[in-house]
């Protein structure tokens, strides 16, 4: 009798095995699911940033708003008969 039992366990051991550990097995399943998962998330990623691209492209095309955005703050050029004018912080430290 216990031989018996014992060949049924090894059997169902035996029959487990594929599930868990085969070539569709479920660990795998889980693995490609997470591989599957990343891959959506940068895919998404990707698409949000070629729309930002894609707008700014447009802006640049079509618009002088863009231009002289980018004139304005990264090159810091004015308009003809515009004023300049520079706001220091006025956060003096007093001693006590």
């Amino acid at each position: 009798m216990r031989f018996i039992a014992i060949v049924l366990a090894s059997l169902l051991v035996l029959i487990q095995y594929p599930l868990w550990l085969g070539k569709g097995g479920w660990l795998r399943v889980w693995d490609m699911q997470h591989q599957v998962d990343v891959a959506h998330a940068k895919v998404q990623e990707l698409k949000n940033r070629n729309a930002k691209l894609a707008s700014e492209v447009n802006d640049l095309k079509d618009g002088t708003d863009a231009v002289e955005e980018r004139a304005r703050f990264e090159l810091g050029m004015l308009k003809k008969g515009e004023v300049f004018i520079q706001v220091l912080d006025g956060g003096t430290k007093s001693s006590q």
